[in-house]
């Protein structure tokens, strides 16, 4: 299917719109390679300064789509990766709407964005030990650094969904709005950060990261390493398989 994802640039913001809502946003490999194109492409456009992440007011992302997870999973590389990589790396400001389903990935590239809104119809989860897997994108680092060991193991270890004010509370989120609201104040939100001095932007981004960017790095090989062995593991192909019996 084409448009999986839409793009437009305005006014200096560069908003890229998850549109799969027949799969809740579910991202498969063709949605991860756009991102990553567009991303990219984002980073290199001198006229962008800021990048606008979205689904609709009712639907962010539901993590990925299983068919083309189990599908993908044996190769060395998963798409995905790239992605988070990708995202490390992104040097221009990220801002985030989020509304409805925001589950595993939908969760953990909210870690990598610089400001996040928040619909107050909001549901965040981060399944990965219920799937036979562990945490992903730099999330046992970012998680816990916001809030803490035991509430991270709550988190991605049991694995128990949180809404928007609880993702306020603990630091995931910078504001909850109505979800008739959500589209137009990040919009709003991404065009004031575009407006500001770019350059002024573009350092005190890059200091506020600098600290934790080479051990993140590290964190995150981490991850791949053991999420890979345990993705191919026979007790996580047997959860995956369930889903479709």
């Amino acid at each position: 299917m084409d448009n999986l994802i839409i793009t437009k640039e305005n006014q200096g913001v560069f908003t890229i719109t998850l549109n799969r809502f027949s799969k809740k946003n579910a991202l498969n490999n063709s949605m991860y390679r756009q991102l990553c194109q567009h991303l990219n492409y984002a980073n290199e456009t001198d006229s962008i300064h800021c990048v606008l992440i979205q689904g609709d007011e009712s639907c962010f992302c539901a993590g990925n789509d299983l068919q083309d997870f189990i599908e993908s999973s044996t190769d060395d590389e998963l798409i995905a990766v790239t992605l988070i990589n990708t995202l490390v790396h992104f040097n221009k400001p990220l801002v985030a709407a989020v509304a409805g389903p925001a589950v595993g990935i939908g969760t953990t590239l909210l870690l990598h964005c610089d400001m996040v809104i928040a619909a107050d119809n909001s549901k965040f989860k981060l399944p990965f030990t219920q799937l036979g897997l562990c945490p992903e994108a730099g999330s046992s680092l970012l998680i816990t650094q916001l809030v803490g060991h035991r509430k991270a193991f709550e988190l991605m270890v049991l694995g128990q969904s949180f809404n928007a004010k609880q993702a306020s509370q603990y630091g995931i989120v910078n504001q909850v709005c109505a979800s008739d609201e959500l589209l137009a104040l990040a919009e709003k939100t991404a065009l004031t950060i575009a407006r500001l001095p770019h350059d002024a932007v573009l350092t005190s981004k890059k200091l506020l990261r600098q600290a934790d960017k080479a051990i993140l790095q590290q964190v995150i090989v981490n991850e791949v390493n053991d999420f890979s062995r345990l993705v191919n593991s026979d007790e996580c192909k047997t959860i995956l398989s369930q889903f479709f019996k």
